[in-house]
This record gives C-alpha cells, structure tokens and sequence, in this order.
C-alpha cells in the first residue's frame, strides 16, 4: 500500500492508494510466477532435473539455460508496477 499527499487548497491530507493487484483488476506476482511455472513444466524441465538428481547425468545446458531466462523474465515482469495484462504473450518469454 502506497501513502500520497494530497494537497488541495493548501492543505494536504494522506490518502491510501491501493495496488492494482491488491483491488483484483489486474495480475499479480503469483499469476506471472504460475506462468513461468507452467513454461518450465511444458519445456521437460522437471523430468530432466529429476533424472539428473537421481541418475547424476547432467541434464541439458539448453534447458539449464532456458529455466535461468524464464526465472529473469518472470522476476522482471513481476517488477512492472502495473504488469501488463498480457503478461502471458510469447513476447515476454524466451522461446523454449
């Protein structure tokens, strides 16, 4: 929550302006998380970590190297005050 003066007349009184996320019209921190998420989860990633941690064969470096631009490109988009809302679209992410 955001703190503004306003000031009218000469004289300024704090007024409360709530997050666009907090009100509900727009998406949140956690709807781009949940994006990069689901781009992780279709690009093999998961399976390919988990062999790799049980087996000890390295997994892919592209796919070490796509998980490290989709977790910049969330953590940057999750920074935009407002986040667009078609934070979704293939242009925010890295192809996979």
């Amino acid at each position: 929550m955001r703190m503004f003066k306003v000031i009218e007349g000469g004289l300024g009184r704090a007024v409360q302006m709530n997050d666009r996320a907090e009100a509900g019209s727009g998406p949140s921190r956690e709807d781009v998380r949940r994006e990069a998420n689901r781009r992780l989860k279709e690009s093999g990633y998961h399976p390919s970590r988990i062999r790799e941690f049980a087996t000890g064969v390295p997994m892919l470096a592209s796919l070490k190297y796509l998980s490290l631009q989709i977790d910049f490109a969330a953590e940057t988009l999750s920074r935009l005050d407002p986040i667009p809302d078609d934070f979704r679209s293939d242009g925010y992410w890295p192809a996979g």
